[in-house]
């Protein structure tokens, strides 16, 4: 790895290179550590650095103050203006004790602030070889199904960029796991087989004695540079988020190119200037990359044994540039790279190792505990240049692990790019262009896609805001507030399929005001979309009190036609959320509904809840009856409530389409505790053609 680092161009101080052109307004500096909230806001001048402080024994050191520490910027002392100590749980998903499968929530919530880690799981297409596919999943979908938390945020994209399979942040497990499962490797045959095959493919027509092209090099060239494009594209994503230490976990099989052999390797310098350049952005993002190569323990035996190589031979005088120890060369080579990238930005590399529980243990732990240090730079100039910094701890006997260094900003000081919404505040703006969920101003979300018109589906959506975060002001009489919505619908090829923005001016008499304070604010609104995966990313600011917050929700809009059976999403009401005020209404649900849907998941006991779905029946051409059964389960299994209907199929008239299914359940004579309402329906004319939702919801006594 030394010839890397010299050709790279790294210092003495192990530090390459790098940039810091986006930074975050500090906060003022407590006496005492707390964990940050995670925010985001874009300013250049400011440098945040999160470091990993351990003893001798490796174990993490907790008790450090800001008097522990200091900063130094090409050795001059800086003045830290933010510092905190984050700890992170491991939080475990919320399981029935009847199912062996965590509980997979209808509602996403910003209620309580994010208190999880912040993963992106990069997989290495453009470098895995198709032989090598399953071994990556393997070890993707067990970073997945066993080291991530409930608490943790992980997002999945491959290096071609190929947004089909990807998936944005989410702590859905389903939803990564499925990402993963469509990863194919499409990388390209090593250098020196690839000579190999055409020496002997050709050797009737030459003497067999001159150099050997490797015939797919601008593949192999354009395939690095796309990789390490993409990991700058990521942190570049990444990089307006702070108060948290941002992880991409890279499985590759390393970059596949002899950056060292600029006469016979036409890319060598532009790649090697491009490794510099991802370093830089990881870095001036303050993005730790943890590489991990998913061979494990690779050897090159495999490899020698497809190839029957011709050995370059001075005493013949054979300059083919081909020979078997070129495949170690290589092999170290791709594994070099990802060691470099991991050391350069406090990440850590997993390589020629087959234990990918410890590897993926030490990362979660790496991003469990640490400090987070912010400053503004003494040295304030816009030139480009190198800054070392270096992160010391007083207190003797620790080892500190940080990022080494930035490169200066140069030229002018460009304004942040936010997300654009027509008549959206920059505020709006702001918490909108937030790759993560924003608190402040509490949230809750949920979808419901049901039958429109074919082929799209109707879906219906429902925000609620929390009243008891508004700031409203007294005007003669009259509770007076103004609150910017935006709701944005991004398909899985990230372009935007709908959505809507609004103003809400709120002028309520104290009667209407005391409500929405006690129960909060709903808005319903109906979208036309495909089939096919989304994310609602709802936001909101409040003009009067300045909070600002935003969520993330995951929808999956099914194709209704597909299939003997299919079932609308559930919509869930009550009597006591029937109290919400709402501030736009759907008017479909006025007909099926004695109140709005709500997003409230946690209700009282004497409560009722309204539920409504729809059962779509595609099988025409034959009369028959399909059931339709909804139970709620206690916790410990036990059925609490079970009704169940009979349909009949003459009821559609020789026409595809839907049961409506509504009923009423009443929540008295229950105990406190988890449930799991579910609705399943089946055809009698085929027993395998089958379709349910589930909604799992507390029972609490009340007040």
């Amino acid at each position: 790895m030394g010839e890397w680092r010299r050709f790279l161009g790294v210092g003495a101080s192990g530090a390459i290179a790098l940039g810091l052109t986006l930074g975050v307004t500090a906060q003022q500096v407590s006496d005492a550590a707390q964990q940050p909230p995670v925010t985001f806001r874009l300013e250049v001048n400011y440098v945040e650095v999160d470091a990993v402080v351990t003893d001798e024994n490796g174990n993490f050191v907790d008790d450090l103050t800001l008097e522990d520490f200091e900063i130094l910027e090409d050795g001059e002392a800086q003045d830290v203006s933010a510092f905190s100590l984050v700890n992170i749980p491991v939080a475990r998903a919320e399981r029935a004790l009847f199912s062996a499968d965590p509980l997979e929530p209808d509602v996403s919530t910003n209620e309580r602030p994010f208190d999880g880690r912040v993963f992106v799981l990069l997989l290495d297409d453009l470098h895995t070889t198709a032989e090598r596919t399953n071994q990556t999943k393997v070890a993707a979908r067990e970073f997945i199904e066993r080291h991530l938390g409930a608490n943790d945020l992980a997002s999945v994209f491959f290096t071609s960029g190929r947004s089909d399979g990807s998936q944005g942040f989410t702590g859905n497990r389903r939803l990564l796991l499925a990402a993963v499962d469509k990863f194919l490797g499409q990388g390209v045959r090593s250098s020196v087989l690839t000579r190999n095959d055409t020496f002997f493919r050709r050797l009737g027509d030459r003497d067999g004695t001159e150099r050997v092209i490797d015939e797919l090099d601008n593949e192999r060239g354009l395939k690095a540079r796309g990789a390490l494009g993409t990991l700058r594209e990521l942190s570049e994503w990444l990089s307006g988020v702070r108060g948290r230490r941002k992880a991409v976990v890279f499985l590759s099989q390393g970059i596949d190119y002899d950056i060292y052999d600029v006469i016979n390797s036409p890319y060598a310098s532009t790649i090697a200037s491009e490794v510099k350049r991802t370093i830089a952005a990881a870095t001036q993002a303050n993005v730790a990359l943890y590489t991990l190569d998913p061979r494990g323990i690779a050897t090159i035996g495999s490899d020698v044994a497809e190839a029957v190589f011709i050995n370059d031979d001075a005493s013949t005088g054979t300059q083919t540039g081909i020979r078997a120890d070129g495949l170690r060369y290589n092999l170290r080579l791709a594994q070099d790279s990802l060691q470099i990238m991991a050391d350069e930005t406090g990440g850590m590399a997993f390589i020629n190792s087959n234990d990918l529980s410890s590897a993926y243990t030490r990362i979660v732990e790496d991003n469990s505990a640490y400090y987070v240090l912010g400053y503004y730079p003494t040295n304030d100039r816009r030139d480009g240049r190198f800054r070392d910094i270096e992160v010391r701890v007083t207190r003797p006997g620790l080892v500190v692990r940080s990022r080494n260094g930035y490169l200066a900003p140069r030229g002018r000081d460009d304004e942040p790019e936010l997300m654009e919404a027509e008549g959206a505040s920059e505020a709006l703006r702001e918490v909108m262009t937030n790759p993560l969920p924003v608190s402040g101003l509490s949230l809750r979300v949920a979808a419901a896609p049901f039958l429109g018109e074919r082929p799209k589906s109707s879906v219906a959506v429902m925000v609620e805001l929390d009243g008891g975060n508004l700031t409203f002001a007294e005007r003669d009489g009259l509770f007076v507030d103004t609150i910017e919505l935006s709701l944005t619908i991004v398909d899985d090829e990230g372009k935007i399929a709908g959505g809507e923005s609004q103003s809400l001016g709120l002028e309520l008499q104290p009667e209407t005001h005391e409500s929405v304070s006690r129960h909060g604010l709903k808005v319903v609104s109906r979208f036309d979309l495909e089939p096919g995966r989304y994310q609602v990313r709802v936001a909101s600011h409040e003009t009067g009190g300045g909070r600002s917050g935003s969520i993330l929700y995951d929808l999956e809009v099914p194709d209704f036609s597909d299939g003997p059976l299919q079932m609308s999403g559930i919509a869930l009401a009550s009597a006591d959320a029937s109290r919400t005020p709402t501030a736009k209404a759907d008017e479909q649900f006025r007909e099926v509904l004695p109140t709005q849907p709500t997003t409230l998941r946690d209700f009282v006991l004497g409560d009722e809840l309204f539920v409504f779905s729809e059962i779509y029946d595609n099988e025409t051409d034959t009369s028959h009856t399909v059931d339709i059964r909804t139970t709620v389960r206690a916790d410990d299994g036990r059925v609490v409530f079970d009704l169940s209907d009979e349909r009949s199929s003459d009821e559609l008239e020789g026409k595809r389409g839907g049961y409506g299914h509504v009923l009423r359940i009443p929540l008295e004579g229950v105990e406190p505790g988890l449930y799991v309402l579910r609705t399943e329906a089946r055809s009698r004319l085929d027993r395998d053609a089958s379709a349910a939702r589930e909604v799992p919801f507390r029972l609490h006594a009340g007040q």
